[in-house]
């Protein structure tokens, strides 16, 4: 029989998908090594377990004992389902952005939780890092994992997740794309491949607000560059000793409204419900795909689960609020606000100074031809204007069929605003859509600039 002797045993081994859709533009191959299917649904699994490990090799934690650590949620899921299964109890300090749902699934999982706040320095008695240090002298056989100094964290990622991404890309992978935070999955994984070739790339992303990008660029902790964001599970606000800056080549700074922007793109666009971190990381290889070339071979890393951010990425209000959607918006969206204007449109037999009159009259630049009501063609300011001028003024009683241009494309309601940029351009300034009353509405250039 083939069975697991516990759930720690399915840690690891998660697979990797080809990315399609959502890296179309990018010459090389792209593939997503997704740590969902870990049991805790995150790649702090791995981490999580061997930090416990090398705790109790060590007799740092004994039977019976505490488990301390300061979290954003998942490397306290990791923990946790570790401690349900060796019988130790977990305390765990988190900071008010992270995701309620985080905080929920740790109590699930029997661990009691302490938010602290986000605005504070890290050596501010509030602080999550402090309040974790503070209870684990408090409290008798107890152990704080510490996971941003602990050094077991990127021997985790040196032991599996580096020889994992190896094997499966049969030593071909060229460039490594990883979100930073704690700095263990970036520099264990950085190390085990670059000791099989140092030419791979090492890309980290980071967000603004972060000190990462330039403390690599300039060796200095600059703690102006310090400042709230929204992002979960990347940057920081301190220099962890994970985090091997040698091991890695460029960081690549991406706002919070792309990372949410990008993670939503990976649900609708590949079927794979990733964290925000994942949205951060594809966000931040599309801004450097003029890098790569056909012969690449990029492996992402998806560190956790869209289902710790339904509440906020995934959901559309918290993304409004924070003016994320503009361009998530639908045409349905944009019609709603868009005024109620008489729908214009011509016959392929009125004469061309008509037209040219009534363009003038409703101030219009671009117009559709009918024919029995169907759209047939179209006639836009430019073209009806070059004709008059170069034309004798009796061909002005010429039918409008002579100039018109190829018909306006219909659109669905459903289209998003981001996808009607590619229908709209200067040699299509206008695209047709039916309302809910299956009556025709014109959006043209100037309706996209005003919704967006």
């Amino acid at each position: 029989m083939h069975y697991c002797h516990s759930v720690l045993e399915t840690i690891g081994n998660t697979p990797m998908i080809k990315l399609n859709k959502v890296v179309q533009d990018i010459p090389a191959l792209v593939l997503g090594k997704v740590e969902t299917y870990n049991p805790g649904h995150s790649i702090k699994d791995r981490m999580a377990l061997k930090m416990i490990e090398v705790a109790e090799e060590k007799g740092l934690l004994k039977p019976g004992g505490t488990i301390i650590e300061c979290t954003s949620g998942n490397t306290g899921m990791g923990l946790a389902i570790a401690g349900v299964v060796k019988g130790y109890k977990c305390i765990f300090t988190t900071n008010d952005k992270q995701s309620k749902e985080k905080i929920d699934m740790l109590k699930a999982l029997g661990a009691e939780v302490i938010v602290c706040p986000t605005n504070v320095t890290p050596d501010d008695p509030r602080s999550y890092y402090s309040v974790a240090d503070k209870l684990s002298k408090e409290i008798p056989n107890s152990f704080w994992c510490n996971q941003y100094d602990n050094l077991a964290n990127t021997q985790a990622h040196y032991e599996s997740t580096g020889p994992e991404i190896w094997e499966q890309t049969e030593g071909k992978i060229t460039h490594l794309v990883v979100g930073v935070g704690t700095g263990g999955t970036v520099s264990g994984t950085a190390k085990y491949l670059k000791e099989k070739n140092p030419n791979i790339k090492v890309w980290g992303i980071d967000t603004f607000g972060s000190v990462f990008k330039k403390y690599k660029e300039t060796g200095q902790f600059d703690e102006k560059e310090i400042y709230p964001y929204i992002t979960e599970g990347i940057g920081e606000d301190i220099l962890p000793k994970n985090v091997n800056f040698d091991l890695i080549d460029h960081f690549e700074k991406v706002t919070d409204k792309d990372g949410a922007l990008a993670a939503r793109r990976l649900a609708r666009e590949e079927g794979l419900l990733l964290g925000y971190s994942a949205g951060s990381a594809l966000a931040g290889l599309l801004q450097m795909k003029d890098q790569l070339t056909k012969d690449d071979v990029v492996v992402i890393i998806f560190h956790d689960h869209g289902s710790r951010y339904v509440a906020k990425i995934f959901n559309d209000d918290w993304m409004r609020d924070r003016g994320f959607l503009d361009l998530e918006k639908s045409v349905r969206d944009l019609l709603t606000v868009k005024k109620a204007d008489e729908f214009i449109a011509v016959s392929d037999t009125d004469r061309i100074r008509d037209v040219f009159e009534l363009m003038k009259a409703h101030d219009i630049s671009q117009v559709p031809v009918l024919r029995d009501g169907q759209v047939i063609g179209s006639i836009i300011e430019t073209t009806i204007l070059k004709y008059l001028l170069d034309n004798p003024l009796k061909h002005a009683d010429e039918p409008i069929a002579v100039i018109m241009g190829a018909p306006f494309p219909v659109i669905e309601r459903s289209m998003k605003l981001k996808e009607l940029q590619r229908f709209i351009t200067r040699e299509t300034p206008a695209v047709l859509v039916r309302d809910d009353h299956g009556t025709f509405k014109i959006i043209t250039q100037y309706d996209l600039i005003h919704a967006v």
